[in-house]
């Protein structure tokens, strides 16, 4: 029983020493592949903020317009999780309870009204800006 414990302790080091020499060798190359990510990532954003920017002619009004739009965009797959999660309150979980399948109601209420306000807010601010700005 012993020599069958020593062995497991012996193989769990091996596996893990192993492992660890090719994370060490592999590290260097995934450092660099990652650091030129990070640079293109950030020129991308660079680039775009210069877009926005250069659209609406003041930095205030382009960082604000480059930020709705990073809303609008990564709001739609969160409120469709919240009103997936509100659909499931509502008709899975509250069959048998209206307490439950009163919650479910106002979870997908408040999701899709913060879906359309976030839809729609960049929309506004481009019309007020753009528009009666000048």
């Amino acid at each position: 029983m012993l020599k069958k414990v020593i062995m497991m302790v012996l193989m769990i080091f091996v596996i893990y020493g192993s492992v660890s020499v090719f994370a060490i060798t592999g590290e260097e190359v995934l450092e660099s592949e990652q650091a030129t990510e990070l640079l293109e990532m950030k020129e991308s954003t660079k680039d775009k903020m210069a877009e926005y920017i250069e659209k609406y002619g003041s930095t205030p009004y382009g960082i604000t317009a480059y930020i709705l739009n990073g809303v609008r965009i990564y709001s739609i797959p969160f409120c469709f999780i919240g009103i997936a999660i509100g659909s499931i309150y509502q008709y899975v979980l509250g069959i048998r309870k209206l307490d439950v399948r009163d919650k479910g109601f106002a979870l997908i209420l408040t999701f899709v009204t913060l879906l359309l306000i976030c839809q729609v807010l960049p929309l506004i601010f481009a019309v007020v800006v753009n528009g009666w700005r000048g």
